[in-house]
Parts: C-alpha cells; structure tokens; sequence
C-alpha cells in the first residue's frame, strides 16, 4: 500500500459494510445471552437458535440449528406471509447425586418466526430435518420469480 493512500476491503455483492455491522452485533447479544442463562426471559426465551435464510431463485431456504432435538420436537408452520418454527428442548432431569460446576447448555421452548417475500402455497412447503438442522424449503410462486432488472442512472438533477 502506497503511503497517505486508502483502500477499503474488498466485498462481494451481497456483503456489505451494514450486514457484517448487523451480523457482529447479532453475535455479541447471542454470546452475551449465552453467559447469562438466568436471563431467558429478558430475550423472550430460554432458546434462540441460529438461523440462516437463503434466496435460491425458485424458493427461499431456512436452515434452522437444533442440536439435541428430533424432528418430532419441532413445528412448523405458516400464516399468511410468516413462516414460523417452534418447539422445546427438554432438559434431561436432574440428578441429585451430582454437584454442577458449570451449566452452559439451554433448554425451553424457542420461536423463530420470518416474514417471506411472498405468500406461500402451503402445499409447495418442504421440511426436512437431518444431523440437527431443520431445513425449511418454500417454493416461490410465479410472480415472486421475477428476474433483476438494470436501472439506467442518469446524470444531472
């Protein structure tokens, strides 16, 4: 780098200077959370597991993390345009004969809910869970399968 010469970090379309902003501090709140596990109620739930949710171009994909749990401790579901998935992880019961040093693991009940794009066909909706994720696959309609269109930008005012 040549001296008094500034250069910003490169970026691929999709990521940019505010997502890397949003997504650091979507960490630090998650890792705060997670050392303070007497708070549950203040995050609206003992459980907020991480969520990814992807545009392939035919349907949106929402890969939801749940180790611990099978597909028969989660629901999901659709209302309108809000796609929501739910369930409980349940703590193993105590045992008394063991002095806990340190207890890092959550369980309750979680919600995590996205507003889609769309209105979804409940019919074109596709679950699947496998090695602890949940994947949630929503076909987009027709009209919601529009190509990018290019916008001339002009000079002047």
């Amino acid at each position: 780098m040549e001296p008094g010469k500034l250069t910003t970090p490169a970026r691929s379309d999709g990521d940019n200077m505010f997502s890397a902003l949003h997504r650091e501090i979507d960490r630090v709140f998650s890792d705060f959370n997670r050392g303070f596990p007497k708070l549950p109620e203040f995050w609206g739930g003992a459980l907020r597991p991480s969520m990814d949710v992807k545009d392939t171009g035919a349907a949106i994909e929402v890969s939801v993390e749940l180790p611990g749990l099978s597909e028969k401790d989660v629901d999901v579901s659709v209302a309108e345009r809000v796609l929501t998935v739910s369930g409980e992880k349940k703590s193993q019961t105590e045992r008394k004969d063991v002095d806990y040093h340190m207890m890092e693991r959550s369980y309750g009940k979680f919600s995590r809910s996205v507003t889609l794009p769309f209105a979804p066909d409940a019919g074109k909706i596709e679950a699947k869970f496998a090695n602890g994720v949940l994947t949630v696959t929503v076909a987009k309609p027709p009209e919601a399968k529009s190509t990018v269109k290019k916008i001339a930008v002009k000079a002047g005012g």
